[in-house]
């Protein structure tokens, strides 16, 4: 599974821009937010497994002083929080699984389904296989489609009730915990593939911030989006630059030839604006984990 805590926020579509006119109906919320696009966008967020990865490559070694306590999840007992706080644990997850420390997936596993209860979507686990597969170190590919299929249960519950709210909370929320470690250990490391993943999210903060501002009026909803809005500022001052590459020609499934093209794409940031970028995920997201 390359996207555990993604599979549960299948609510954001690319778009140009969002304006400031009248509010739209729910409606016209949920088409805007369940749009057929969202599959790009949902690539283009940085998954746990994505980020272990490249941490990896690094050389650092595992560490947990980096993720939320699993302790907290008892802590939340309001519903954004216990939305922002599953995604965060979410990706928590995600980075214990890829490292196989067993007793911390176990950890993580009974704060997502202290979450999840919370939020009546237990009963979409099963935490009691899940946990014989980590004690027994069986195929950690087939935990985490396991672990994928049931957070895929668990949004269409959520679409279901008309929450699209918790959706994108729960999207926010790891997200923000995956820009967390990333930027953590960069700060550490100044590993180059590092910095450009940063500086690549400010597309996905972009597509973020359209899920947010449909929803900004809603209970809880405004403060998140003020935040976010923050950091697409400081983003602002970060540069994507995509040069056109040479055709590559390949065939598809149907025996089709298809041609397509070998972009090249290129970050530009400064120290300075990286250090910003750090410094405000790390504010933000003291104030989502408290």
């Amino acid at each position: 599974m390359k996207k555990l805590y993604l599979v549960l926020a299948l609510l954001l579509i690319q778009a140009n821009a969002f304006t400031k006119e009248t509010p739209k109906s729910h409606k016209m919320v949920m088409a805007y937010l369940y749009s057929d696009d969202l599959i790009n966008i949902l690539q283009s967020i940085p998954s746990p497994i994505e980020i272990s990865a490249l941490i990896k490559e690094t050389g650092a070694t595992y560490d947990r002083a980096h993720l939320s306590d699993p302790k907290f999840s008892k802590n939340y007992t309001m519903s954004h929080k216990k939305a922002l706080n599953l995604g965060v644990y979410g990706t928590d997850l995600g980075y214990v699984n890829l490292y196989e420390n067993n007793q911390d997936v176990i950890n993580y596993l009974d704060a997502v389904k202290e979450l999840a209860g919370g939020l009546n979507v237990g009963q979409y686990f099963d935490y009691d296989l899940l946990k014989k597969m980590v004690a027994s170190r069986n195929n950690l590919g087939e935990l985490l489609r396991i672990t994928q299929k049931n957070f895929e249960k668990m949004n269409t519950e959520l679409q279901g009730r008309k929450q699209e709210d918790v959706s994108v909370l729960i999207l926010a929320g790891g997200w923000l915990e995956a820009m967390h470690i990333t930027t953590t250990i960069y700060e550490k490391t100044k590993n180059p593939k590092l910095r450009e993943k940063i500086g690549e999210q400010k597309i996905t903060l972009q597509q973020l911030l359209l899920a947010l501002a449909e929803l900004k009026d809603k209970p809880n909803m405004g403060a998140l989006y003020q935040d976010f809005d923050q950091l697409r500022l400081v983003y602002g001052k970060v540069n994507l630059i995509t040069t056109d590459g040479k055709p590559v020609i390949s065939e598809d499934s149907n025996g089709e030839i298809v041609i397509n093209r070998d972009n090249m794409s290129k970050v530009e940031l400064t120290d300075a604006t990286l250090a910003s970028i750090g410094s405000l995920v790390k504010g933000i997201r003291s104030k989502v984990i408290k």
